[in-house]
C-alpha cells in the first residue's frame, strides 16, 4: 500500500476524495457492468477498508455468508480492499461498489452533501442496517512519552488512508486540543501500515477507528508488550461530540490485555449500505435478513454487538435500502 506522509491539516476535502466524488454527478441506473434490467446486478462488490481494521475481515465474512445462504440466482459477493467509509460511499455513487461498510455520520455526509461530500450528494445509497459501535483509539506505545493527545504537537501521527472516515475523524480530535496544519506530521495510512512504524520508530502515534476489541490491536500488543491507549478528556472531549455525529464511550476495562482503567473515547455506528441503482428489492431484502439472522456464522468479535434490535437505531437522513425497509417492517422496526 502506498503511504503518503505530509504535515497535519485543518478539516477540508481530501485531495482523493475530491477526485472520487469527481464524476459522481453522471452516475445513473446503469452504472456498473453485468447490471440487469433497471441496472440491477448480481455481481456485487463489497467495499470494506483496510487489512488491519475490522471493516476488512467483516467484510470477507459477510461476502461468504450471502453466496452460500442467499438463494438468488448468479449471485457472487466479493470483499475489497479500501480506504473505507468516505471511499466506499463515494464508489457506491459512482456504480464502483455496490455494498458497503461505512461509518454511519459519514453517511449522513453523503446524503446531505457535507463534510468530504461537499457539493456533491450521494442519492443512491441506502441503508441495510447498523452493525456495531466503532470507537475512536490513538494508539501508542509507553517509550513514547505521550499520555495525552496535547502530547501530540510536533509527532508523527498516523491519521488513516485518504478516502476514510478515520481521517476526518482523526482530525476533529486534533482539532479539539488546537493541533492544526504543521502541529504534526499526518501518515495518511491504515492501521496495517501505522502498526509497523510504530513498532520500527517511525510513528509516534496512530488514531483509528476501530471496533471493540480490535484483533490489530491485540496483535501489536502481543508483538511489542507495551501498547497503551490516550484518552479523550474535558472540554475537548465536549468539543468533539458538538462538532461531530460521534457519540461519547468509555472503552471498558479488558476489552485488551493491556487495559487495567477504561479508557474515554468517541464512538459512531459502523453500518452496512448498499446502492439503491444496482441491488434490487429482493436481493436488499435477502442481504438484510442475513445479516441479522446468520450472526452465529461470524467469528470476530463483534458479531455479539450486531443486534436486529439496534439495526435503525439513529438512522437519521440516511434512508433504508427498499429491501432493508421491507424486512425490518416484517420484524415491526417500523412505524
Amino acid at each position: 500500500m502506498r503511504t503518503t506522509t505530509r504535515t497535519g491539516r485543518g478539516r477540508g476535502v481530501g485531495r482523493l476524495a475530491a477526485a472520487l466524488l469527481a464524476t459522481v454527478a453522471v452516475t445513473t441506473a446503469c452504472a456498473g457492468g453485468g447490471a440487469g434490467d433497471g441496472g440491477f446486478t448480481t455481481n456485487l462488490q463489497l467495499g470494506t477498508g483496510s487489512t488491519g481494521g475490522v471493516y476488512y475481515p467483516l467484510g470477507q465474512e459477510y461476502a461468504n455468508i450471502f453466496v452460500d445462504t442467499i438463494d438468488i440466482e448468479g449471485l457472487n459477493v466479493t470483499a475489497v480492499e479500501t480506504g473505507a467509509s468516505v471511499e466506499n460511499l463515494a464508489k457506491i455513487a459512482r456504480g464502483e461498489l455496490q455494498l458497503a461498510i461505512a461509518q454511519h455520520n459519514t453517511a449522513q455526509d453523503a446524503v446531505n452533501g457535507r463534510g468530504e461530500f461537499e457539493g456533491a450528494k450521494v442519492e443512491n445509497v441506502g441503508l441495510l442496517g447498523k452493525l456495531y459501535p466503532e470507537a475512536a483509539q490513538i494508539i501508542t506505545l509507553e517509550s513514547s512519552g505521550i499520555d495525552s493527545v496535547a502530547d501530540l504537537r510536533g509527532k508523527t501521527v498516523a491519521i488513516g488512508p485518504p478516502g476514510g472516515g478515520t481521517r476526518e475523524a482523526a482530525e476533529q480530535i486534533l482539532a479539539a486540543y488546537g493541533l492544526e496544519e504543521g502541529s504534526y506530521t499526518a501518515l495518511e495510512e491504515g492501521f496495517a501500515d501505522a502498526k509497523t512504524k510504530l513498532q520500527d520508530g517511525n510513528a509516534d502515534a496512530s488514531i483509528e477507528i476501530l471496533g471493540v476489541p480490535a484483533a490489530s490491536l491485540q496483535e501489536l500488543h502481543a508483538t511489542t508488550g507495551q501498547v497503551k491507549l490516550i484518552p479523550i478528556t474535558g472540554p475537548e472531549l465536549d468539543t468533539v461530540v458538538a462538532n461531530s455525529q460521534f457519540e461519547k464511550y468509555e472503552i471498558p476495562v479488558g476489552t485488551y490485555d493491556f487495559l487495567d482503567e477504561p479508557v474515554p473515547t468517541v464512538s459512531v455506528f459502523a453500518s452496512m449500505y448498499a446502492s439503491t441503482t444496482q441491488v434490487s428489492e429482493e436481493l436488499g431484502y435477502e442481504l438484510t435478513k442475513a445479516l441479522y439472522e446468520r450472526t452465529e456464522d461470524l467469528t470476530l468479535a463483534q458479531k455479539e454487538l450486531i443486534t436486529l434490535e439496534e439495526a435503525t437505531l439513529g438512522q437519521g437522513d440516511v434512508p433504508l435500502h427498499p429491501g432493508a425497509r421491507k424486512y425490518f417492517a416484517e420484524q415491526g422496526l417500523l412505524d
